[in-house]
Parts: C-alpha cells; sequence; structure tokens
C-alpha cells in the first residue's frame, strides 16, 4: 500500500503550540481580489463591528471530469447562513469561503494556501484526493483539517487532521468482510491513482477476516467515458468458479455508475454475478436512474459511515437546507459529502463554544481538539475524540477515531438496511496487511 505515515506528529505539535495566535481579517478589497484570483467565494453573516468574524473554508471539486461534490462547499454556505441568523457561534459571525478543488494538485494547493491568506481558523468538511499536496500546506500554518472525506491515507496520519468517519478503509474493510461470507471470486474495479493504489489491501483486509481469497485488483482510467473491456474481464474473472457465486465490486467514485452502464450489457452472458460498492459511489437516485429493481445494483450490498438519509436523525440538517438553500439542486440530504459536512461543522462549533469567550484561532481550536474535547453527533456516529496515538496508529491511522460502518442492500430497487445499527471494523483494520 503507498502513502506510509509521515513521521511528522511531534514536529508539527512543537510547531502549533509555539506558534502565536493569528486575529483579523481581510479587508473588503483585498478579499474580492482573493475571490478573484482563486475562484472563492464568503457568506458573511451579521456580526457587529466589536466581535472579528470567524473565517473557515470548505472547498470541494467542482465541474470536472471526474468526481464532483459541488453539495459539500454548497451546503457549508447554507450552514454559515443558518448559524449567523441565530447570532453567530458564541455571538460571533461564521464566514465561510469556499474553493473549487477541481480534482487537480495545483488547486487543491492553491486553496489551501488561500486558506492562509484569509486566516482561516480551520478547513471544515471538505473533499480531495490530493491530501499530500494540501495537508503540509495547512500544517506549516498551524490549520486543522476537520471532516475531510476519508479519502487518503494522510487524512489518517497528519496530526492537524480530524476524520469524522473511517474513511475508505472502514468502507472497504467492511464490505470485504460482509462478501467474504456470501461471494466466489471477488473482483475490485478501482481508479488508476495514487488514492486507488490504496483500495486493494482494505478490501482484502475483510476478506481475509472472512477467511476468504484477496480481490483480483483490475485498474480503470478515473475520467473514461466508458468501461465496457473493464466490464467483460471483470466478469469473466467474477465468474471463474462455476460453483460460486462472484461479486464485482466497483469503486470509481462519480464514474462508477459509468462502469454499471457498461457492466449492465455485459452483464447478459454472466447472469450469476453481484455487485457490491460504498456509499458515495452509490445511492437511490443512481438506483432509480439505473432500472430499480431491474436494473444492476439490485441485491447489491453496499456499506456507509453513517445512518439512512431518511432516518429521523438527519431533521436537523435537512431543516438547515429547506430554510436556508430550498431548491438549490447542489444539496442532496442522501449525499454522503452534505453528510460530512454537517458533521464536520458540528465538530467544529463544538470546539468553537468549548472556547467561550477566549480567543478563537487555528491553535486555540486544534489544542482544544487535541486536548480531549468529547463531540457529540446527536447518533450520527459515536462520541468522537481525537488523541495523540489511537487505536489503529499500529497499522497507519493514528488518526482514525470512528471505524463503524452501515450495511445496507438494494432490495427491490430500495436502499435499505441490510442490518440494524453500526458495525466495528477496528478489529478488522488491525490485522489488515498494509505494508
Amino acid at each position: 500500500m503507498t502513502g506510509s505515515p509521515r513521521n511528522r506528529s511531534r514536529i508539527n505539535l512543537l510547531r502549533r503550540s509555539s506558534r502565536p495566535s493569528r486575529a483579523g481579517t481581510l479587508t473588503a478589497g483585498a478579499l474580492a481580489a482573493a475571490m478573484l484570483a482563486t475562484g472563492c467565494g464568503v457568506v458573511p453573516g451579521p456580526g457587529g463591528a466589536d466581535d472579528e468574524p470567524i473565517t473557515v473554508m470548505t472547498w470541494a471539486p467542482e465541474e470536472t471530469n471526474a468526481t464532483n461534490k459541488p453539495g459539500m462547499p454548497a451546503f457549508a454556505q447554507a450552514y454559515a447562513s443558518r448559524v449567523n441568523a441565530e447570532g453567530g457561534i458564541n455571538g460571533r459571525e461564521l464566514n465561510v469561503i469556499t474553493c473549487n478543488e477541481h480534482n487537480d494538485s495545483v488547486s487543491a494547493s492553491r486553496c489551501a494556501r488561500t486558506a492562509v491568506k484569509e486566516n482561516a481558523v480551520a478547513v471544515v468538511g471538505s473533499y480531495s484526493q490530493h491530501a499530500d499536496t494540501f495537508l503540509p500546506t495547512l500544517e506549516g500554518a498551524g490549520i486543522p483539517y476537520i471532516g475531510g472525506y476519508g479519502i487518503t491515507t494522510d487524512e489518517f496520519t497528519s496530526p492537524l487532521s480530524y476524520p469524522v468517519n473511517g474513511g475508505q478503509p472502514a468502507l472497504l474493510a467492511g464490505l470485504g468482510r460482509a462478501l467474504a461470507d456470501t461471494c466466489g471470486p471477488v473482483t475490485l474495479i478501482r481508479p488508476d491513482t495514487i488514492a486507488g493504489d490504496q483500495l486493494p489491501p482494505l478490501l482484502d483486509s475483510g476478506l481475509s477476516a472472512g477467511g476468504h481469497e484477496p480481490t483480483a485488483d483490475q485498474r480503470a482510467a478515473e475520467e473514461a467515458t466508458e468501461y465496457g473491456g473493464q466490464a467483460k474481464q471483470a466478469l469473466e474473472t467474477s465468474t471463474a468458479d462455476p460453483e460460486a457465486e462472484g461479486c464485482v465490486v466497483p469503486a470509481l467514485g462519480d464514474r462508477t455508475s459509468t462502469f454499471m452502464d457498461s457492466f449492465r450489457r455485459a452483464r447478459a452472458d454472466y447472469p450469476d454475478v453481484r455487485t457490491a460498492t460504498v456509499l458515495g459511489s452509490v445511492d437511490q437516485t443512481t438506483i432509480n436512474t439505473t432500472g430499480g429493481a431491474s436494473g444492476p445494483y439490485e441485491g447489491a450490498y453496499v456499506t456507509g459511515w453513517y445512518p439512512g438519509s431518511s432516518d429521523k436523525l438527519w431533521d436537523p440538517m435537512k431543516d438547515v437546507i429547506k430554510k436556508e438553500a430550498f431548491g438549490d439542486n447542489r444539496i442532496d440530504p442522501a449525499d454522503t459529502g452534505v453528510q460530512t459536512t454537517w458533521i464536520a461543522y458540528t465538530v467544529f462549533r463544538q470546539a468553537v463554544e468549548s472556547l467561550g469567550d477566549g480567543e478563537v484561532s487555528a491553535h486555540t481550536v486544534a489544542q482544544t481538539l487535541d486536548d480531549g474535547l468529547k463531540v457529540e453527533t446527536g447518533g450520527l456516529t459515536p462520541t468522537l475524540r481525537w488523541q495523540f496515538q489511537d487505536k489503529l496508529a499500529a497499522v497507519g491511522f493514528p488518526r482514525l477515531v470512528n471505524a463503524n460502518v452501515t450495511f445496507q442492500e438494494v432490495r427491490d430497487g430500495r436502499l435499505v438496511s441490510g442490518r440494524d445499527g453500526f458495525i466495528d471494523v477496528t478489529d478488522t483494520l488491525q490485522n489488515a496487511d498494509l505494508a
């Protein structure tokens, strides 16, 4: 597996503890210039002259040929509007700056530099595959990264990263464990990228825990417009054992639906193959548009981080969307990116509220989280608490504090709960061969 943990924890913690706090915001002219230069926008609140605003940033890729998450920055802006309408956080306005990460390392680095320039106290609820590019910039400025999407290993190793879910490690380990009991040969279709290189050993950790053979690792171009050849190859590999039902696992982000379109056409000659994937690669809308009960996802296993989108635990988030972003089709309450952004801002708000009338800066926000603040998310996750070295440090995930997953299944064209409650895959990951 690529992306082994970097030995920088103590250095950065010492750097952060000795760094003077920063205060103040950009003037209107400087902010406008930054927005024009970076494609970033800000949602102001009603703060008074005596109270400086709290500035944070949320970024995600938009309008690209690969994975897009426009709902994350859009929801962050809606969240700021709701918080400010209710008087801010501890009476201070919340300024949310957004940035288009473009699925590009240069743009990701530019977004991080903008966060530093804007004196952001945190980057909250964001998505990027380029953590190796932006995290060093945030670390150099002492800016915490709260609630990334969990798409890269670096998010689980940086001392300034505070993930709210188990990312791809937990999803794939949990999926592998479920498939070990039901599938014959398993084929993983994943992006031919650095982030994609990290997926096979994670799926294998779950398969191995169930006594199953490793997955057949099949790479695919992330920005392809069709996957006919890859679909046929996956079907042939998964039917190698005529006495066992094979399983195909597409993990291509937004391109999963493109693969499944090709898979549906190629599947006519291979009826006894089951599919499985992770939430974020498929949702109810995707299932509906691909044929529902007669589509390629029928019977598929799906692992997720959170309760189903119909759960009442999401009502507070949905209320924000209804009041502040009604009709904004970028924001889907069933989207795991939007859900992650909601939980990340829940963490950030509780961290700031715990500071009371004290200084709010990148240093104080990170320090209060490092000091063991326990964050409650209303049952959407277990109680979150980040410590210097957590249970999964031995396998390269020292910042992974939530290894819970949910199991869902597509039945009669509907994505429904496969099991009640959460399943903790900590032990599975601890036994993973991730060297």
